[in-house]
């Protein structure tokens, strides 16, 4: 299946949280907003012996002993505990970003990091 950018998105600044993914035009309830590759590594690239590495903060939990960096815009998304967006993985390495409301122009695209948007479960960072 080939992946395409997508029109929908850019990046800009968000503001508290650094960068963000936000709607560049009304972007309704299912639509898939991008289709992206997953790039699967050993957890132990994203430690050093200070602890934990820039790259962490980017990375998607993959399995035993392994993370995933997300292309395109994947690795960019913040969270929220009330997204208009989700993930799904849709094949060998590749996730689907999608919204789950209709977004509006100029509005920040959020993601609940726990995979399933109504999960309430903590993070290890300050959620704002």
């Amino acid at each position: 299946m080939p992946l395409q950018p997508s029109d929908l998105i850019e990046v800009r600044r968000s503001l508290g949280r650094g960068r963000g993914v936000f709607a560049r035009k009304m972007i309704p309830a299912g639509t898939i907003i991008e289709r992206v590759p997953m790039l699967v590594f050993p957890d132990s690239e994203i430690q050093n012996d200070d602890g934990v590495t820039a790259l962490y903060h980017y990375c998607f939990e993959w399995g035993p002993g392994t993370v995933a960096l997300a292309l395109g815009c994947g690795s960019i998304y913040n969270h929220s505990y009330s997204p208009n967006a989700r993930y799904d993985d849709i094949a060998q390495r590749t996730k689907t970003f999608s919204a789950i409301k209709d977004i509006q122009p100029g509005e920040e695209i959020t993601i609940n990091y726990n995979g399933d948007p109504d999960d309430r479960s903590p993070m290890e960072f300050d959620v704002l």
